[in-house]
């Protein structure tokens, strides 16, 4: 039996995926787990997804699909964290190159359903903003999940949208995709983080370790992003909610527009037209922005005084956790000092470890 898991927007979503087949489908073989290979800068100083060119050592399983074994390696000064999780997990993980647009998705998935015939397929999204018309203030991140979304319901096979932890990406008001929801699929519990505990411990995703949290049983608000976003963590963040997959895509204009895409560069166009901006487009700015910026000294003596001042301020905001990206950018250190910093807190204050999170309340 083979289980194919479509990431939406790629990143955490991928190892949300693990978690998924681990808590539904326990011992059975092993998934095959679509995603982009599109990660935060603090990853990929390069904006924007990688393509299969970007990569060596990468093995064909059709066409036009590729795979990321552990022994890939991203072309520098690429980076990506797919290989290291093909080395820690047991699943198969695709890549998706969005290059020649929507119609290139779809005849890409169309190619892999067709060669693994899975027993069934699944549309995971993180936090449900591929539920978003395209016009929310609170939108940050539509492209990735707009072009699975166009790709999926063009494919000739049942495929089920699954929105887990409603809400904690951010980009919708969780009141909004409570609305939005189907049936209840699933509640994560603490052994269903198991499989990707490892993974939790270096992977910089803040909405997948914000829904590995709640199921391990940790509420509060969480601060997260390089603005200090605040997302709450309630008894809805461990959920797994079907959603009607023709629904979704009826309310998502992005999606609809950008159906018979051929590039890349036209879905940005259309996100342009209809969200006001590219994702792309703001990793762009920010990455030539970062270029600019001088990193901060890792010098535990300032970094823990400039954490003491942190860490009151947002208890003030009513914060009871952040991330470790979210430190990493708060007291002005680069990207490449994030998993340093993680072992110095954790080495100093280690009761305020809340894998994965990091508690600002002592």
């Amino acid at each position: 039996m083979t289980r194919l898991i479509v990431a939406a927007g790629g990143g955490g979503d991928a190892v949300a995926a693990a978690m998924l087949h681990a808590a539904l489908y326990g011992d059975e073989d092993q998934a095959v787990i679509l995603t982009y290979a599109w990660d935060r800068l603090l990853v990929d100083p390069v904006p924007g997804p990688r393509r299969p060119s970007d990569f060596t050592g990468l093995e064909r399983v059709t066409r036009s699909v590729w795979s990321v074994p552990a022994e890939a390696r991203p072309i520098a000064p690429a980076g990506s964290t797919l290989p290291r999780l093909a080395a820690e997990l047991p699943h198969t993980f695709a890549l998706i190159d969005p290059q020649l647009g929507a119609e290139g998705i779809t005849r890409q998935l169309e190619e892999l359903v067709s060669h693994l015939e899975p027993t069934s397929i699944d549309l995971l999204d993180v936090g449900g903003d591929i539920l978003a018309r395209g016009d929310e203030p609170t939108l940050k991140s539509p492209l990735a999940d707009a072009l699975m979304l166009a790709a999926c319901c063009q494919v000739n096979a049942p495929i089920r949208l699954l929105v887990a932890g409603p809400g904690l990406d951010g980009e919708l008001p969780i009141a909004q995709v409570h609305g939005l929801l189907g049936p209840l699929v699933h509640t994560f519990t603490a052994k269903d983080v198991e499989p990707v505990s490892s993974i939790l411990e270096w992977h910089p995703s803040e909405a997948t370790g914000m829904l590995a949290a709640t199921a391990r049983g940790v509420r509060g608000v969480c601060e997260v992003r390089d603005a200090g976003l605040p997302i709450p963590l309630t008894d809805d963040g461990p959920t797994v909610h079907e959603v009607d997959l023709d629904d979704a895509l009826s309310r998502n204009e992005l999606a609809r527009a950008i159906l018979s895409t051929t590039t890349l560069d036209e879905a940005e166009t259309h996100s342009r037209e209809i969200c006001g901006y590219s994702e792309i487009d703001y990793e762009r700015n920010k990455a030539a922005w970062l270029k600019d910026q001088a990193p901060g000294e890792l010098d535990p003596k300032t970094i823990l005084a400039e954490l003491d001042q942190f860490e009151a301020n947002a208890r003030s905001r009513g914060v009871t956790h952040t991330t470790f990206r979210h430190l990493t950018e708060a007291l002005n250190l680069d990207g490449s000092q994030r998993q340093d910093l993680r072992q110095l807190l954790i080495s100093r204050r280690a009761e305020q470890y809340t894998a994965p999170l990091w508690s600002v309340v002592r």
